[in-house]
């Protein structure tokens, strides 16, 4: 049986690094997108990349395989 981790780790682990570890980097009131602090740009933005992260994690989960 192949390992779930790579998925595991897509589909947890870069939301999270985007998310929790990276927020001393973009904790800041400057640059000011679209008359937002980027911090709001920043969180809102991963909205969709953890989707598409979860999405990734998905397809290539071995678990979700139709054995044919």
């Amino acid at each position: 049986m192949k390992s779930r981790k790579p998925a595991f780790f897509i589909g947890f682990g870069i939301p999270f690094f985007g998310l929790v570890v990276l927020f001393p980097l973009y904790n800041r009131i400057y640059p000011v997108i679209m008359g937002f602090p980027f911090m709001y740009f920043w969180i809102f933005s991963w909205l969709f990349l953890t989707s598409l992260c979860l999405y990734i994690a998905f397809k290539i989960d071995p678990a979700n395989k139709i054995d044919e």
